[in-house]
């Protein structure tokens, strides 16, 4: 048993997973976006940390209030690299980084002090290198960049997350199979377990490998305890599940996009969403245990999963 974010004692995450499915949040940024927030910068949702941290815990509280048990904090796209380049310190940089999780933790307590019952926890995110890029490249990968030189990347900002003692780490959004076992790597020893999800498309990362081969190396890593994709089209997803449990054996994370598409250079979503709470009974009779919705999935969809699963 452990204390989560939410101060209350019950199974660690790795345990409800074991016994059950768990319902994930909803997209950060077009829940910021639906409070009147302008996200277009390169630092997208993260800017928030530094200028109007209350907003991060007003959209964590809707997610909680929606039905979610589980909330993904606004790091994604925080960095030393993204920080640095506002001209905030590194020390100022890590100060946000452990700031991501309290939020998240201060928006669990509050929903329990409201009368959610059900246990809460906090996942804190750790985005791709190309989320660093804010150019698009997390839906490429390919980044020139070693295995080591990924770790290394890599490593100290999980160094500062895990020390925010979240109940897991969200590794996600990763379009490389290379990058993938450079997470895998980088998370040793840091005391906090994980998760790997990828973003695919055609049924290999967008980097173009199978997915058999991104899923192994987490096969026998203990400190990731569950493997699957998001921020992909929803049709992907079944697809994925399967691959998945087959290779590691593990419990199986989905947290898709609507569908739409994204376009980098406009910084904008284009087409219509294809997201709903029917795929979510779909993704949990495939085998996902922990499930949820990533851009442009707001609490209404994630009230709509938590009521078929």
């Amino acid at each position: 048993m452990t204390s989560s974010a939410s101060g209350r004692t019950h199974p660690g995450l790795a345990e409800a997973l074991a016994a059950g499915t768990v319902v994930l949040d909803g997209g950060m940024s077009n829940q910021l976006e639906s409070a009147g927030f302008d996200l277009g910068d390169e630092l997208w949702s993260a800017r928030l940390l530094a200028e109007r941290p209350e907003a991060i815990t007003e959209a964590h509280l809707a997610y909680f209030g929606a039905g979610a048990s589980v909330a993904i904090t606004a790091s994604y796209q925080a960095g030393f690299e993204s920080f640095g380049r506002r001209g905030i310190s590194r020390a100022r940089a890590a100060r946000l980084l452990v700031l991501s999780v309290e939020l998240a933790r201060e928006a669990a307590r509050r929903a329990r002090a409201g009368g959610t019952g059900r246990p809460l926890w906090v996942a804190a995110s750790a985005g791709p290198y190309g989320a660093m890029l804010a150019d698009g490249s997390e839906y490429r990968g390919r980044y020139g960049l070693s295995a080591g030189e990924l770790e290394r990347f890599h490593r100290p900002r999980l160094e500062i997350l895990a020390a925010a003692e979240p109940d897991a780490l969200a590794l996600e959004t990763v379009p490389d199979a290379e990058e993938g076992a450079a997470l895998v790597r980088a998370v040793r020893g840091l005391g906090v377990p994980a998760w790997l999800s990828y973003t695919v498309e055609g049924g290999r990362t967008r980097a173009g490998q199978p997915l058999e081969e991104a899923f192994a190396p987490a096969a026998d890593a203990d400190e990731i305890i569950a493997v699957g994709v998001n921020c992909c089209a929803p049709e992907e997803v079944t697809y994925a599940v399967g691959v998945a449990a087959r290779v590691t054996g593990k419990p199986v994370v989905v947290y898709p996009n609507s569908g739409e598409a994204w376009d980098p250079r406009a910084r904008a979503w284009t087409g219509r969403s294809r997201f709903g709470a029917g795929h979510a009974e779909e993704w949990r009779d495939a085998g996902a245990r922990l499930i949820g919705g990533c851009c442009r999935v707001g609490p209404a969809e994630i009230a709509a999963i938590a009521r078929v699963v």
